[in-house]
């Protein structure tokens, strides 16, 4: 068997280089695509050493196009989009415009014609959701008003891009570039753009509706069809199949590309409630041809552009990291939001990603766009990825630096900053010493589930349509509307609640709910949820009484399951350990070194009773005051603050073997 074949040196070569590159720039909080781009400029042929096939790069890179495309159909959320409707759709289609303008000009200054110049804008006006989602997953940010907004914001500029990559090819001729005619064109009236237009959309439109009609029908069907057989191994070929077969086939019937092709396959298979499933399933090969997509990207760059096209390239990028920003900025603020969230954005649009290499690849296919022009698209988007953590760092200082002053003027926190336009009165509920829950995700579906099942009164704060319409589908009182605005406080009834509970991921944006509550309502009991340190303070400083870090929590489970002890004796076991904190992550000392200062905070929040634990404390002699409050491991907040003081321990490796002998005899006890 001959050991030299272009197949595997590119597949090896591609994938150490770009796993070495990736764990370089991991290492120095960069995005793994840096990486990946240098890899494909390490193994190209502007670069000495190793020169992978590239003609075989392109190809396994198509593959990596359908399936991204296929994630991006797949977490296609119609719901989400019409959310922030009216925002992300007119701004995201303005902010197009404004640095497609921009592009067109500057390629008006380099001799280039006007297809060059609208292919380069929209090169540079669409960012990439990769990059975005990633930032915005850092900071958890996802399911805040500002990560819903920045991502409706791309999926309106992808949709966009999709249309401009079905369009191009038909008025490929009419703007300067090849002459694209299909066998249906020529038999109908040869090289006419308008007769090319009108085909093409035709062909298109009869795609759009094949999958909406049938493919809506057949392609669920045949997943859960699968997923009965039981057959992980066969569920997930059958998702590749779709995937890459939907993809083809409409290339070849259709005349469409690969990517719309994927993009509608997945948007299908995105109704199914098996649509998490099979994006668990894909992920990672996905991941793995998306790797190899990156890679062949960087193996066209020619790292001379900067010294041959050094002025270009400084305005490209200025113009992908600022232009198209302070567009976006404007564009937010015209419409009535705060700066934190124009900020958001800002610095969401500020790099440039994946469908701007497929938009330059069809642009220099077309002969459209000049390989210069490809050059400074892909030299700017592997600079503006590596530069926009630093726009986020900025963001996060300016908000933490505005949430302080917030709380020290005791006005709304900006995380929450809004003013939208006037609406109708929402009606007032009539529910008296009742609970409001404040949102309605993963975990504010547990909370009401739990009060429900308890009897409690209670009504949530929501205003995303899909969550709105799934409550009250459920017989569950809600407010339909942003708990930080005046309207939904009063609708709510805070003044006469008895608690609320903030169910909200971001602290920093609970924490403007949180003081407005508190303000008209002193005695309200205010339950809240937190990730960091950070946000226990803060929401400590605002007024909540009880506060739950989520990671905290479920290591305490584990260790209460494993050591098989009562909170109490969990406490002073993680305290006897010198469980030292940093950030949202926890590090026990190993018995070889020695024990760690444990910071300690005073917490004393009421319980959160269930009626039938009142009818029981009523009929119970009263317990004795506490003669100190409770001391805690900083950031275990929740159960383990009620727990009685514990001193800090001579070393933790004696805590440890203590803890271990007493857990072992109550064992045997119990054997």
């Amino acid at each position: 068997m001959p050991h030299e074949t272009p197949l595997i040196a590119t597949l090896v070569g591609a994938f150490v280089l770009a796993f070495v590159f990736g764990a370089i720039a991991q290492r120095f909080k960069l995005s793994p695509l840096v990486g990946y781009l240098l890899a494909g400029v390490m193994v190209g042929p502007f670069t000495p050493g190793f020169v992978a096939d590239q003609g075989m790069a392109l190809e396994l890179a198509e593959i990596g196009v359908i399936l991204l495309m296929f994630g991006v159909g797949l977490h296609f959320s119609l719901s989400d989009l019409l959310s922030v409707k009216a925002i992300a759709i007119p701004g995201a289609v303005l902010q197009i415009g404004v640095a497609t303008l921009m592009g067109i000009g500057l390629a008006y200054g380099l001799g280039w014609g006007l297809g060059a110049g609208i292919v380069f804008g929209l090169a540079l006006a669409v960012a990439s959701t990769v990059v975005l989602l990633r930032a915005l997953q850092e900071r958890r940010m996802v399911e805040s008003e500002q990560g819903r907004i920045a991502v409706g914001w791309l999926i309106v500029e992808d949709l966009a891009m999709v249309l401009a990559l079905v369009l191009l090819p038909a008025l490929s001729g009419a703007l300067g570039g090849r002459v694209v005619t299909t066998s249906t064109a020529a038999w109908l009236g040869g090289e006419d753009v308008w007769v090319t237009l009108a085909i093409t959309l035709a062909k298109v439109a009869g795609f759009v509706v094949l999958m909406l009609v049938v493919g809506r029908r057949v392609i669920p069907g045949i997943m859960h069809w699968v997923a009965h057989i039981g057959s992980r191994e066969l569920f997930r070929l059958a998702v590749l199949a779709i995937a890459l077969g939907v993809a083809f086939g409409s290339a070849k019937l259709f005349g469409v590309s690969f990517a719309l092709g994927a993009f509608f396959a997945g948007m299908v298979l995105s109704e199914s409630p098996l649509s998490h499933r099979a994006a668990e399933e894909t992920l990672p090969l996905r991941d793995a041809f998306a790797v190899l997509f990156f890679v062949s990207v960087g193996m066209l760059v020619d790292p001379s552009i900067v010294i041959k096209s050094p002025g270009p390239l400084l305005i490209t990028v200025l113009i992908v990291l600022f232009g198209k920003s302070l567009a976006a900025f404007l564009l937010v603020r015209a419409f009535g939001y705060g700066n934190v969230t124009a900020l958001t954005i800002s610095a969401s649009l500020a790099q440039i990603g994946e469908f701007s290499f497929i938009l330059v690849a069809l642009g220099v296919d077309l002969q459209l766009l000049p390989e210069e022009g490809r050059d400074l698209i892909l030299a700017a988007a592997i600079i503006s990825i590596l530069i926009n953590p630093f726009f986020f760092l900025a963001l996060d200082r300016y908000r933490a630096k505005a949430v302080a002053k917030a709380v020290a003027a005791e006005a709304p926190a900006p995380a929450a900053e809004k003013a939208p336009p006037p609406a109708p009165a929402l009606p007032v509920t009539s529910q008296q010493a009742h609970t409001v829950l404040v949102g309605y995700g993963r975990v504010g579906r547990l909370v009401a589930d739990g009060l429900k099942a308890a009897g409690l009164g209670f009504l949530v704060i929501e205003d995303q349509e899909d969550r709105v319409d799934e409550l009250r589908r459920s017989d569950i009182e809600v407010v339909d509307a942003n708990a930080a605005s005046p309207a939904a406080i009063t609708a709510a009834n805070v003044a006469g609640a008895k608690r609320l509970i903030l169910a909200i991921p971001d602290g920093f944006e609970a924490s403007g709910v949180l003081r407005k509550a508190r303000q008209i309502n002193p005695g309200i009991e205010i339950v809240a949820r937190a990730h960091s340190d950070a946000e226990v303070e803060h929401l400590r400083q605002g007024g909540a009484d009880f506060i739950i870090m989520g990671e905290r929590e479920v290591a305490r489970g584990m260790l209460a399951h494993v050591l098989d002890r009562s909170d109490a004796d969990l406490a002073a076991a993680v305290q006897a350990a010198g469980t030292t904190t940093t950030g949202s992550e926890a590090e026990a000392t190993s018995p070889d070194v020695p024990a760690a200062k444990v910071e300690v905070s005073a917490v004393t929040p009421p319980a959160v009773p269930s009626p039938s634990a009142e009818t029981a404390r009523a009929k119970s002699p009263a317990p004795a005051p506490a003669s100190a409050p409770a001391m805690v491991p900083a950031g275990i907040v929740g159960p383990a603050a009620t727990q009685p003081p514990f001193s800090e321990p001579e070393s933790s490796a004696a805590a440890v073997a203590a803890l271990a002998e007493t857990a072992a005899a109550e064992q045997n006890k119990k054997g």
